[in-house]
């Protein structure tokens, strides 16, 4: 079947309208940082803050989608840059269900988390630097992925021999060296209120 003949169907119910029964503005909350960076460890603290507020949520994380959507993916650069495709599409239909998304993947590359950016509205998407430096994750490696990747076990690991290029422009930056994971949480709830995607 030819693209042509395939035609979007505009339903009636549509985001803005999800966004408003659940009293959120639907949003992406893209964390990005190196492998023990600790951006599935905020994600899953502001999910937390979020739910026993009362607002609807989902987390997408790296290590979980690669058990079933990306199953089928390796870790070279294409594969990955697959991966953060087919995650950015998924967290556009979450968006799209009204959902405050977060998700948690190194995606070490600008040009694939700006890829995400275009599919979402203007202000929907959200990058967030978990911003820990290489030798801080090192330390704390609590896969022990780092060691084996210095011992040549993991080829084109992040950060070791494959590159991470750190977002330039960031709507938050969270420095987990500096700031307690409270403090990390407060400073991204305080942006959602501020920005007026929660009340």
């Amino acid at each position: 079947m030819s693209d042509e003949n395939i035609v979007w169907h505009q339903h009636a119910v549509d985001k803005a309208l999800r966004g408003e029964q659940k009293r959120q503005k639907p949003c992406v909350l893209w964390f990005t940082g190196l492998s023990g960076s600790g951006k599935s460890t905020v994600a899953g603290a502001l999910e937390r803050v979020l739910y026993e507020a009362g607002q609807h949520t989902y987390l997408l994380d790296g290590d979980n989608v690669r058990h079933g959507l990306c199953g089928d993916l390796g870790f070279d650069d294409a594969a990955r840059q697959e991966n953060i495709r087919r995650v950015g599409e998924v967290a556009k239909l979450m968006a799209d269900a009204g959902l405050i998304v977060l998700s948690a993947f190194i995606s070490p590359f600008t040009q694939e988390r700006e890829q995400v950016r275009a599919m979402l509205n203007e202000g929907e998407f959200i990058e967030v630097h978990i911003a820990t430096s290489l030798a801080a994750c090192e330390e704390r490696d609590p896969k022990g992925l780092y060691k084996k990747a210095r011992a040549g076990e993991i080829k084109h690991f992040t950060g070791i021999d494959s590159e991470y290029q750190a977002p330039k422009n960031p709507e938050i930056v969270i420095q987990t060296e500096e700031q307690t994971l409270e403090q990390s949480v407060e400073q991204l709830v305080n942006y959602l209120r501020e920005q007026g995607y929660i009340s």
